[in-house]
């Protein structure tokens, strides 16, 4: 489903141009629960912020299906990233002042969905998560669970082909960061695809293939096994 072939990122600091991912080559397969796990400053936030066509690659390729998602217009990647891919992020990114129900439906106001269908829709998807009665609150009467469960609420609402995470668990407890990596498991055996960013090997090792990155570069566990038993 998703194909990196040969790319490179860096940034231009004064005159020098400083290397954050080299040569990159990465292929998931649709309903694939895939975990990147790298330290920080490792690129691997780059690299998803490029898969989910928040960012531009210097160099290489990016194919979703045959698309060429370096060549698509600005409107064209937003459009793409409202339907095909779902964020969900460490922070959660909610808006304090709307309720769950009104931070899921969020996408679908932007994707020009007619109230009351957006209004059902959400609410099939809270529920789905776990939150039939909390659809009325407002994050600040949220746990960190609870907030993130909204966000993963609103990154499915619109059926996206994959759900993009980075550090999903970061700002939770031990408890409550495996219940919300056990409904990612959940969501990934009906179907939906996961790729999941973290510096956590236990949270890497609840995905089905892990890949390493380290200064830019991606290896394999088979390569990260072969340098470990040359050293």
């Amino acid at each position: 489903m998703i194909s990196l072939k040969n790319l490179n990122k860096s940034y231009k600091v004064g005159k020098d141009d400083v290397p954050i991912l080299r040569d990159i080559q990465l292929h998931v397969k649709e309903g694939e629960f895939l975990a990147i796990m790298g330290p920080s400053g490792s690129g691997k936030s780059t690299l998803m912020n490029i898969i989910g066509c928040l960012d531009k690659p210097t160099s290489g390729e990016y194919f979703l299906d045959e698309n060429d998602m370096l060549q698509g217009k600005e409107g064209k990647l937003a459009k793409l990233r409202n339907n095909e891919i779902g964020f969900v992020f460490q922070t959660f990114h909610l808006l304090p002042r709307l309720t769950a129900l009104q931070n899921v439906e969020l996408p679908l106001v932007y994707a020009g969905m007619r109230k009351k269908e957006r209004r059902q829709r959400a609410l099939d998807v809270l529920q789905k998560v776990g939150l039939a009665d909390r659809v009325g609150f407002s994050p600040t009467r949220l746990s960190g669970g609870q907030k993130q469960r909204v966000a993963i609420a609103r990154a499915l609402v619109n059926n996206p082909r994959f759900i993009l995470a980075d550090e999903p668990t970061g700002a939770l407890d031990t408890k409550t960061g495996e219940q919300i990596l056990s409904l990612f498991a959940e969501l990934n055996k009906e179907g939906v695809t996961v790729i999941m960013i973290t510096h956590d090997k236990e949270v890497a090792d609840k995905a089905d293939r892990i890949v390493y990155i380290r200064d830019g570069e991606l290896r394999s566990q088979e390569q990260v096994e072969e340098v470990s038993s040359n050293v």
